[in-house]
């Protein structure tokens, strides 16, 4: 198949890209969008971590270092699209078709591959999320590489909530040792969540400040989840898309979603493990959360650094 460019297509067919650190409603905010009529959503790609397929499938750059301790159930969300839109199921047959796609591609650049996927879902409008693509800058200049006129959803979640799901998340503590998320108060060693969630989010802001703005929208993902009719129609006017009764209605059942459920034995993940074992949206009641006061996974009893409790104030957090 030859991969339609992306840059040859108008503004509106342009891929969506949702950008937050881990733990921020990113499954199923991105899921509810990819629900809509003239969408697709994708689970975790992983694939601007990499810059050819081979390097993708092995999880090792070009020194030899391992990407992830998680990457290979990194890679079940790219065996599960291709499952699913080459062999037309996610089934242990389906993803040994998958394999296959994939070291035949083994030379091809990840946005080779990623322009690929877009011709076959052709005309719908990828929706796409991986959070691991803020662990370094180049995996965004890689992704604006392959898609220039993308556009980016900054998806925000308040500190305390985010650095609270992560911990409590299954392999969270163990995800934030990989990333350095580490605060040495004297001799005491400490995980601590905020680290990632201000390091993330600063880095996305860094990022969206040298594009046009046109091209990217921040949201609060607390407000999705208590108000989703206006929220998602926000979302849909900024993206030129309908957003009728039908389309809402769409958009509110990310169950339905192919994704939206533990894949089979040999590509089992692809999206949080959370989302796929609850991945109706629920009523949401969040707790007034407060920048000040101590925080509850902190043995000394500090309270959030100054620099995220900046940070989120600039970011509409109170």
């Amino acid at each position: 198949m030859t991969a339609v460019s992306s840059a040859s297509k108008p503004d509106h067919h342009q891929p969506l890209f949702i950008l937050a650190p881990p733990r921020s409603f990113t499954s199923l905010v991105s899921t509810m969008l990819g629900q809509h009529p003239r969408m697709y959503g994708f689970p975790e790609l992983n694939l601007f971590m990499a810059e050819t397929l081979d390097e993708f499938w092995r999880g090792a750059g070009h020194d030899g270092g391992r990407k992830s301790t998680f990457w290979p159930v990194m890679r079940h969300g790219l065996l599960r699209t291709v499952a699913q839109l080459y062999a037309g199921e996610q089934t242990v047959d389906g993803v040994a078709l998958a394999y296959r796609w994939i070291r035949v591609r083994a030379q091809s650049s990840t946005g080779e591959v990623f322009q690929e996927l877009l011709a076959k879902i052709d005309p719908l409008i990828a929706v796409e999320k991986s959070p691991g693509y803020l662990r370094r800058r180049l995996y965004l200049e890689r992704l604006l590489e392959a898609a220039p006129r993308a556009r980016f959803i900054h998806l925000l979640r308040h500190p305390r909530g985010q650095c609270e799901s992560v911990l409590k998340a299954r392999g969270g503590k163990l995800m934030l040792m990989m990333l350095n998320a580490i605060d040495m108060p004297g001799d005491m060693a400490v995980i601590e969540p905020q680290i990632l969630w201000h390091d993330a989010n600063a880095l996305v802001m860094e990022f969206l400040n040298d594009l046009p703005q046109e091209q990217w929208l921040r949201v609060q993902g607390e407000r999705i989840l208590a108000d989703p009719d206006t929220e998602l129609t926000r979302i849909c006017q900024w993206l030129g898309l309908p957003c009728g009764p039908r389309e809402l209605a769409a958009m509110k059942a990310p169950e339905q979603s192919p994704y939206a459920h533990v894949g089979p034995i040999n590509a089992r993940l692809g999206n949080d493990i959370n989302f796929l074992l609850e991945p109706r949206l629920r009523p949401a009641q969040f707790g007034d959360y407060d920048l000040a006061g101590p925080l509850p996974w902190r043995p000394d009893s500090q309270g959030l650094h100054p620099a995220v409790v900046e940070l989120a104030q600039e970011l509409g957090y109170s």
